[in-house]
């Protein structure tokens, strides 16, 4: 029983952390935005092509004053990208400082 109980909770865990992975920061905010997330990262890929390693939908000042950030990676260089979040439009796209947010 207790051999039972521990491979329900590993399951439990491994199925937690599989759904975890699908969402990203500020999802919550995504019924404000006219431009999906498929859309905004098809245009930041589009900026700078490479490996999406974070995305995120947050209220910031510019643009908006919702965009979708995205860490792109290419090699040892990660580089961010902002799209808003209303328009699509690009908002920023520069190499990510030593102190990322």
């Amino acid at each position: 029983m207790v051999q039972n109980k521990s491979v329900i909770a590993v399951a439990l865990v491994m199925l937690l952390g599989a759904v975890g992975a699908q969402a990203y920061t500020g999802e919550a905010l995504a019924k404000h935005a006219k431009v999906t997330m498929v859309e905004a990262r098809a245009v930041a890929l589009k900026a700078h092509a490479g490996k999406i390693t974070d995305e995120e939908l947050e209220k910031e000042a510019g643009g908006s004053g919702l965009r979708y950030s995205f860490d792109i990676r290419v090699g040892k260089v990660t580089q961010e990208v902002g799209v808003d979040a209303q328009t699509g439009a690009l908002l920023e796209n520069k190499a990510e400082g030593a102190n990322p947010d």
